[in-house]
């Protein structure tokens, strides 16, 4: 059953023998007098239907607890520790100076319990009212996008390892594979945890020892594909099948069909770094940088700090970047509209334009600015911001040219009418209505500018995006339009400082303490959640018939 806050004070009552000694406009100063405001019992009711058992933890105490540990990034044995001996946390959560705390594991139980319910992301969902309520984002127009790489919270496998480690799982899960492995499977004892004992610095053993795990990885999936299996068994099955192609390829001289393989000499554009954690991926933050885990996506209010949309993601995958999620982003956003369901400009929302950069104008575009940098620069994104009525302040991808130095695909002009590409030196090639696609094939072969446009023996292909007349434009724009750059570097460089918030605590970057999309999304909410409570606390956030701020 749902417990409730006793109405009166215990006689050890933290708050009321040491509240004095916690700093005012702190965030356990705030919970300590508003946690029943913020996270109120109905809004936690529907988890405990029942009205029989030994009551739980109080919801505005358990959402206090789950909103402090994620701001400070404890552990659950940390976060116990700190209710029972922190005074400031027996403050913020209303607790008696003799409370005994709770177990870390009542801490897994609420999480599941949200996890499983209708609403998963109420925390989150609460603050974003107390942030409604208090108007701090009303008529404020921009929206800057980020992401950043969040490490797993596993360790990342090599390629033997993952597949001993996968066919020793299979064992366990899958009903009757450990008489398969001990029939099929003859390169290793799956039964001994570990790596085989072989001269690691041979590598022909090393090749011998991949051959032999592949092909009982092969053998077994094989003997069980007929089997009938429930979903955990089918995708502990399917997972060693995957691990079992993504990192090796035919040795030299063999297609495969003899047995004989090697790891491959490239990366799995999709690779799973690990069996522990099937989701966490493999992913390059730079060309130099390569990180393995999950990637954080942020949306946020670039005058205020505050973050209105966040979603965490596998690290790879075209369904998981930049522009993708940020299109998301764009479907959610709360813009404001009329009766209709027009968007109106922001001279006529209320409390009037926040937009300094062009205040009083009445003829200013309707919607949104969004900002962000060249990674969010593609053509389908500026499309779905234009279709929405936003403007894209993006900073536009480069365009490379096949000769350093030479042409690129802005100095072909484009005719969309006639659907007709003409180059630099005057020769024109139709369009391709199918791949979009202008071939200037032999005019290269006599053109006296081919040194410096193409180094194909076939002669340049222009292909063009489905928006390349917007990506033209854009680029055009950032050239010509000087106040364009001026206020990308005026507002786009804060989301910065809301992502380093989001990833890091006291100067330390934060690695995820769960496996998988779901619980690391939940907890990125929270995260945010967190974060924007104490940007609403250091604006002076108060209770007056009403949330409101002291300072904008």
């Amino acid at each position: 059953m749902q417990g409730v806050e006793r109405a009166d004070r215990e006689l050890l009552d933290a708050a009321a023998l040491v509240g004095h000694l916690v700093p005012a406009g702190s965030m356990y100063a705030f919970l300590a007098e508003h946690r029943g405001r913020v996270f109120p019992d109905d809004q936690f009711a529907d988890l405990f239907p029942s009205a029989k058992g030994r009551p739980s933890i109080p919801a505005p105490v358990a959402a206090s607890i789950l909103t402090l540990q994620t701001l400070l990034d404890y552990s659950d044995a940390e976060t116990a520790e700190a209710a029972r001996c922190d005074l400031r946390w027996k403050v913020a959560c209303g607790l008696a100076l003799d409370d005994k705390g709770f177990h870390p594991s009542t801490l897994t139980y609420w999480r599941r319990r949200l996890a499983r319910s209708d609403r998963p992301h109420r925390i989150t969902e609460a603050v974003r009212q107390v942030v409604e309520a208090t108007g701090v984002l009303r008529g404020r127009r921009r929206r800057a996008v980020d992401s950043t790489i969040l490490a797993d919270a596993v360790a990342t496998q090599d390629t033997i390892t993952q597949l001993i480690s996968q066919i020793r799982r299979v064992a366990r899960v899958v009903p009757g594979a450990a008489e398969q492995i001990a029939a099929v499977c003859t390169g290793h004892d799956y039964t001994r945890p570990g790596k085989p004992d072989i001269d690691w610095d041979d590598p022909v053993a090393k090749d011998a020892l991949v051959s032999a795990l592949v092909n009982d990885a092969n053998a077994l999936v094989t003997a069980l594909a007929e089997a009938t299996l429930d979903e955990p068994a089918q995708q502990a099955l399917a997972l060693l099948a995957l691990v079992a192609g993504q990192d090796v390829e035919p040795a030299e001289g063999s297609d495969g069909t003899d047995g004989r393989w090697r790891i491959a000499r490239k990366v799995a554009e999709d690779r799973v770094v690990s069996t522990m954690d099937p989701e966490a991926r493999h992913t390059r933050k730079s060309p130099e940088a390569r990180r393995d885990g999950y990637r954080a996506h942020v949306a946020a209010d670039p005058d205020t700090g505050i973050i209105t949309d966040e979603q965490l993601t596998k690290a790879a995958g075209s369904d998981n970047s930049d522009p993708a999620v940020a299109a998301q982003f764009l479907a959610n956003d709360h813009a404001t509209t009329t009766g209709d369901g027009d968007l109106v400009g922001a001279a006529d929302l209320p409390g009037g334009s926040t937009d300094d950069d062009h205040p009083g104008d009445p003829d200013r575009l309707p919607g949104r600015e969004w900002y962000g940098d060249s990674a969010y620069g593609t053509g389908d994104l500026r499309d779905a911001l234009d279709q929405a009525g936003h403007t894209a302040i993006i900073k536009p991808k480069p365009v490379q040219s096949p000769v350093a130095g030479g042409f690129t695909v802005d100095d072909f002009t484009v005719d969309d009418d006639e659907r007709t590409v003409t180059c630099p030196a005057g020769h024109t090639r139709p369009i391709s209505p199918t791949t979009r696609t202008a071939a200037f094939g032999a005019l290269c072969r006599t053109c006296p500018l081919q040194a410096t446009c193409t180094k194909s023996k076939t002669g340049r292909k222009i292909v063009l995006h489905e928006h390349d007349a917007l990506l033209r434009q854009a680029r055009r724009d950032w050239k010509t339009d000087p106040t364009l750059r001026e206020r990308y570097r005026r507002h786009r460089p804060n989301i910065e400082r809301v992502i380093a918030q989001v990833a890091s605590r006291g100067g330390r970057r934060l690695k995820l303490r769960y496996r998988g999309v779901e619980p690391n999304n939940a907890w990125l909410k929270r995260r945010t959640a967190a974060l924007n409570l104490r940007n609403l606390i250091n604006h002076g956030l108060h209770w007056t018939d009403g949330w409101a701020l002291t300072t904008s």
